[in-house]
């Protein structure tokens, strides 16, 4: 049984940035996989680095975003470099469209009032439709206006898993498809993980399961109180450049192919897709860009987002059994730099970053007091 200083549970985004990050400060690492029987929320992501809209209950959550959004840009240069490998990113900013005065009246009152909690770190400008235009000239009449964020971008979710897990490798990691975990075992103050397959001696592990750490973390006292919430994607044939910056639901990849997004679907462990959602995905891509009309749609998905009762992520290290962690989130992309050059550091033992120190499951447990 070979022994590492890091097991990672979960070869996602989520996993593959933290054990990038652990390897490339010199650890030995494993990325434990549970192989192509995974629900693969990494592979269905739609590829957003994003930052508008986000904390506005938890205005920290916006810094963490914003500081991943800033080492994006390093991480994708490095890992060119490192593994020749192309993610894809590009940050001209994004845009979130609106369909009537109201709805760009309250979308302003919303990031003003997300700037103030950010002590305007958090900047933006509400364009009308004309200004629109110059950005999209392809944006259709019935689009009112909509807030733009310098801040906002996206990349393509498989040539960044790709080129972590090749940074894993070249960094001296190794990544093993090794089936389900079954069982982890705390054990002297290390940890065996046993899987479907083989075992794995560490002397940490990290949770990165993604669903899969509800049952996982309570065996080293965490909690993950996670449900599943379905995302369909329809993909366009490629077309001529159309789209020069992300929106919320559409984005044109590097390829030329649209992407049409973002339904939010509360339907169990079911990843696959509805004829009538798609129908509404479409007709509100249309709607934003006439353009599309006539375009072929070849593909068409549905993937799981992982998700706390509150949507926010969770981060912790458990108390009970000193070197196992657990890190769940639905916004793997966005959060990848942060997880190389932020989250991992702190899992080898620095100082944890302190945007993400609501986000532990204590904030699920809490009770309020019943009046007397």
């Amino acid at each position: 049984m070979t022994s590492y200083d890091f097991a990672v549970i979960g070869g996602g985004l989520v996993g593959s940035a933290i054990a990038y990050g652990l390897a490339r400060a010199g650890h030995q690492v494993c990325v434990l996989d549970e192989g192509d029987v995974a629900y693969r929320a990494s592979r269905g992501n739609f590829g957003l680095v994003w930052v508008q809209g986000k904390g506005q209950e938890i205005p920290l959550y916006s810094e963490w975003s914003m500081s991943s959004a800033s080492l994006w840009a390093g991480l994708t240069d490095e890992l060119y470099d490192l593994t020749g490998i192309r993610t894809q990113h590009q940050a001209p900013g994004g845009v979130h469209l609106c369909y009537s005065a109201d709805e760009l009246s309250s979308r302003q009152s919303a990031l003003e009032s997300l700037s103030r909690a950010t002590q305007g770190r958090f900047d933006f400008d509400m364009l009308d439709h004309d200004q629109l235009r110059q950005l999209i000239p392809e944006i259709g009449e019935s689009v009112v206006g909509a807030s733009w964020s310098r801040l906002d971008g996206h990349a393509n979710p498989l040539y960044l898993l790709r080129a972590l897990h090749a940074g894993i490798q070249h960094h001296g990691g190794t990544y093993k498809s090794c089936g389900p975990v079954r069982r982890i075992r705390p054990e002297a103050g290390s940890f065996i993980v046993d899987c479907e397959r083989q075992q794995v001696h560490a002397a940490r592990v990290v949770l990165a399961a993604g669903l899969g750490n509800r049952d996982l973390a309570p065996q080293v006292g965490l909690s993950a109180p996670l449900a599943p919430n379905r995302g369909e994607i329809l993909v366009t044939e490629r077309m001529k450049p159309l789209l020069n910056l992300p929106t919320t639901y559409l984005r044109q990849t590097g390829e030329g192919s649209i992407l049409m997004g973002d339904s939010h679907e509360d339907v169990g462990f079911d990843d696959g897709t509805e004829t009538h959602v798609l129908s509404h995905i479409a007709q509100r891509a249309v709607r934003a860009l006439p353009a599309l009309a006539n375009t072929r749609v070849v593909r068409a998905w549905g993937a799981l987002r992982v998700m706390t009762p509150d949507g926010y992520p969770l981060y912790e290290a458990s108390e009970t059994y000193p070197g196992a962690f657990v890190a769940c989130c639905h916004s793997g992309v966005t959060l990848a730099a942060a997880h190389v050059k932020r989250l991992a550091p702190w899992i080898a033992g620095d100082t944890p970053p302190a945007e993400i120190s609501p986000f532990t499951a204590e904030r699920f447990h809490v009770q309020t007091a019943t009046p007397v």
